[in-house]
């Protein structure tokens, strides 16, 4: 289950992979991310009213194949198109999976309580550790370790599907009235994790350089914040803890918006607040929306669908302002790192060559990845030239801050879905309880 929840981002990671591999766009590659979360959301929707007459034993496992299926078509992706196909295999198995398995979990340890328990802690900490996991494994092997090791964790909890049997029911029919508003909220906080999951990701692996197992490390500051965070929850009403979740996520988006310097320190910070808010708002909006008086099983459903709609809303949204906002900053990048090649107090018979090895760097580097702009500069002797050592730091200082300032508006953007999933936690008492 966490897996599959987790499916939603791992591969955020190795997303600059991705468009290196398959020469896309951004909008291309985020179609990868979008597919998943697009058919799970459309499949839990459509399945609300068939559930009972499905049964969730057999439809828990014929989720869990069709995942193992999707997750070995995609580690054997050999295009963009066939890996979104693949994703969307996987999409349909995930939905079956996770709205069958709140029952199979309750009946497997014994108490629908704790089952509902176990299945909000795996929605969260596996959203949330989802690109950890998948920039470890793509800096040890590559993207489709991801999807490969996927396959197998399919099977083992096939297993533990068949030893659990749910008999269908009667179709329930169950009070409905209480549950738009907390689905609502969980919507737009989902949604906001595009910005922490997706934006901070290409941020510091593809502006900033940073490996995937580095930038693992950093992201992880958001997973250890939503469990650290879960003591407080017995120390705060829920409605005060829901609030204080989306603003905390809200907050620390904001933070990621105002970047004032390239620093793996300030973005750990931000994304640890977020991941707070993230485990403050989440289990508590869950409860609300998932409630044995609508159906643990239906009310469940209708949960992952608003989850997955969330994030598909958010990354439409996001994706193309990103393309729109980079192409901007690439020319301004362009034009401020040329002011300062020109401005800088190196002379002419080490800039010029200088400036025709950038100029081979940035025509030869692979589609997808950074190339390396201090290699230039430490050719022609930076390491010992304290002028031309500094002309480099000034070059690559001034394109780093110009690409991060173009990630500003989508971050911007992601606040504001935090700070939407305020209204309905603030201004409906069926959202959340005080």
């Amino acid at each position: 289950m966490a897996v599959a929840f987790a499916d939603s981002s791992i591969v955020v990671l190795a997303l600059p992979d991705l468009y290196g591999a398959f020469d896309t766009s951004i909008v291309g590659v985020s179609w990868v991310i979008t597919s998943y979360n697009l058919v799970v959301a459309v499949t839990a929707f459509l399945l609300v009213p068939l559930v009972d007459r499905i049964g969730v034993s057999p439809l828990t496992r014929a989720g869990l194949v069709l995942f193992f299926a999707g997750s070995v078509g995609c580690a054997a992706a050999w295009s963009l198109e066939a890996l979104i196909a693949f994703r969307c295999v996987q999409g349909l198995g995930g939905a079956a999976l996770l709205a069958g398995a709140l029952a199979l979990l309750g009946r497997l340890v014994g108490s629908p309580a704790r089952g509902a328990a176990l299945w909000t802690a795996a929605g969260t900490l596996g959203a949330a550790c989802g690109p950890a996991l998948g920039g470890v494994l793509t800096q040890l092997f590559d993207w489709r370790s991801i999807f490969a090791v996927q396959a197998p964790v399919a099977l083992v909890a096939l297993v533990a599907a068949l030893e659990a049997h749910v008999p269908a029911g009667p179709p329930r029919e169950g009070p409905w009235h209480g549950l738009f508003t907390p689905n609502l909220a969980l919507a737009f906080v989902f949604g906001a994790l595009v910005g922490a999951l997706f934006l901070a990701v290409l941020l510091v692996i593809t502006v900033w350089g940073l490996s995937p197992i580095v930038g693992a490390l950093v992201v992880s500051a958001l997973p250890a914040a939503t469990l650290a965070v879960r003591p407080l929850l017995r120390e705060l009403s829920p409605r005060a803890a829901a609030a204080a979740g989306a603003a905390l996520l809200a907050a620390g988006l904001v933070a990621l918006a105002l970047l004032p310097a390239v620093s793996n320190v300030i973005v750990a910070v931000a994304l640890g607040f977020c991941g707070v808010g993230l485990g403050l708002a989440v289990p508590v909006l869950t409860r609300a929306a998932v409630t044995p008086e609508a159906g643990l099983v239906h009310s469940g459903t209708v949960t992952v669908g608003a989850r997955h709609a969330g994030l598909v809303l958010a990354l439409a949204l996001i994706a193309p302002l990103l393309t729109h906002e980079l192409e901007q900053g690439g020319e301004r990048a362009m034009l401020g790192g040329t002011k300062v090649l020109l401005d800088g107090n190196v002379p002419l018979t080490k800039k010029v060559p200088v400036a025709l090895d950038l100029r081979d760097a940035l025509e030869e580097a692979p589609k997808g990845e950074v190339p390396d702009l201090a290699e230039p500069f430490d050719s022609r002797g930076a390491g010992s030239d304290t002028k031309l050592r500094r002309l480099r730091d000034d070059l690559i200082g001034t394109l780093e801050g110009v690409i991060t300032r173009s990630f500003r508006s989508s971050f911007a953007l992601s606040a504001l879905f935090a700070a939407f999933a305020l209204l309905p936690i603030l201004l409906s008492r069926r959202a959340v309880p005080t």
